[in-house]
């Protein structure tokens, strides 16, 4: 967890700013800083400072794609979200001064719990990863049922043509980020575009979406499977459920044990006491009150779409140099994999039944 060279921040500066702007604290120490490895988009450290424990949150350095690492976003819509029984981490202060440590910054309360980063959920007994999902599925039903009108979000995002909107601008991220053909990906995105389902702009399809939902971006109790904080809002907004879902999903067609990002592909899943995709889907129909999921299926090709744009951009920035993880080089070859997957949902290979 020590700072990298290419992430090193002017601590005076942070110091300084932060007196004027955190709780005074027990007075005592200088100011430290760690780093996070986990997080591919933002450089993320831990803060401690008067005694108490932070985490920064901060854009990275160097050109980056337009729309991309709205770390002002993610202090918004937690703020917002504090009102509500969605878990958020206390949000303290955002500092727009690019002259503090060069980006744009946040600085939030660190949680004290625990980070399953395998959805295998291999340092659980097997009667306790059942609730692990059961309660994420709860979580984002009840993400998805906030009145974001009454939050404070109205101008958070736009209320019609999300998917038509993030075709566009992911296609369009995906462009800028290019360092080769991808094949499958054009012709994802094609497919993508003629077979949007017809009730994407339906009131009970137009919710918050955490945009990065996963299992490992939870905070669960130290001693309890209750989930007591959300992580990364970057790519939160207006948008629509069921492709939040989708990309939750995503785990059970990742394998087993790959890294840096495990899934749940090739386990034996009743063994292991977790639920079946089809299973994980009933509970979050279940939670959200839905009566269908007819079109889950166009949504997981959706999801693995953005997040080869998604991946495609993490290896463009190692490629310049200022990707936020050491694992960034990798991304170029899962960025073409889940292209390759989201094709084989389009052509019906892969069905969620």
């Amino acid at each position: 967890m020590d700072v990298r060279a290419e992430h090193a921040l002017d601590t005076a500066r942070l110091q300084a700013y932060l007196a004027e702007q955190l709780p005074a604290g027990d007075g005592t120490g200088d100011l430290k800083l760690a780093q996070f490895d986990a997080g591919q988009s933002n450089p993320t450290y831990l803060v401690t400072f008067a005694g108490n424990r932070y985490v920064l949150r901060k854009k990275p350095t160097g050109k980056l794609l337009p729309s991309a690492h709205a770390v002002d976003r993610e202090f918004r819509i937690m703020q917002a979200l504090a009102q509500t029984d969605v878990p958020v981490p206390n949000v303290r202060v955002l500092c727009d001064d690019d002259s503090v440590i060069g980006t744009m910054f946040y600085v939030m309360d660190f949680i004290d719990g625990r980070v399953f980063k395998d959805p295998a959920l291999p340092l659980l007994s097997k009667s306790e990863r059942l609730p692990v999902f059961e309660n994420a599925a709860n979580a984002l039903a009840g993400l998805h049922a906030v009145d974001w009108r009454a939050a404070g979000l109205e101008d958070f995002g736009k209320s019609s043509d999300y998917i038509a909107r993030q075709i566009k601008r992911w296609s369009g991220q995906f462009e800028a980020s290019k360092t080769e053909d991808i094949p499958a990906m054009d012709a994802l995105t094609a497919w993508l575009r003629d077979n949007m389902p017809a009730d994407v702009n339906e009131p009970h399809n137009v919710t918050i979406a955490h945009g990065d939902f996963r299992i490992d971006n939870m905070i669960y109790g130290p001693n309890d499977l209750t989930p007591i904080a959300v992580l990364d809002w970057e790519l939160s907004t207006i948008g629509h459920p069921l492709s939040d879902f989708a990309y939750c999903a995503m785990m059970y067609f990742t394998p087993a044990g790959a890294r840096p990002s495990p899934g749940l592909a090739g386990l034996n899943l009743a063994d292991e006491g977790i639920p079946s995709l089809s299973e994980f889907v009933a509970m979050y129909a279940e939670a959200a009150g839905r009566t269908s999921v007819d079109e889950i299926n166009y949504y997981m090709a959706f999801s693995k779409f953005r997040m080869s744009a998604i991946l495609q951009g993490v290896y463009k920035r190692s490629l310049d140099g200022n990707a936020s993880s050491r694992i960034a080089g990798q991304m170029g070859e899962f960025a073409k994999t889940f292209a390759k997957a989201g094709m084989m949902f389009a052509d019906g290979t892969l069905r969620v039944s």
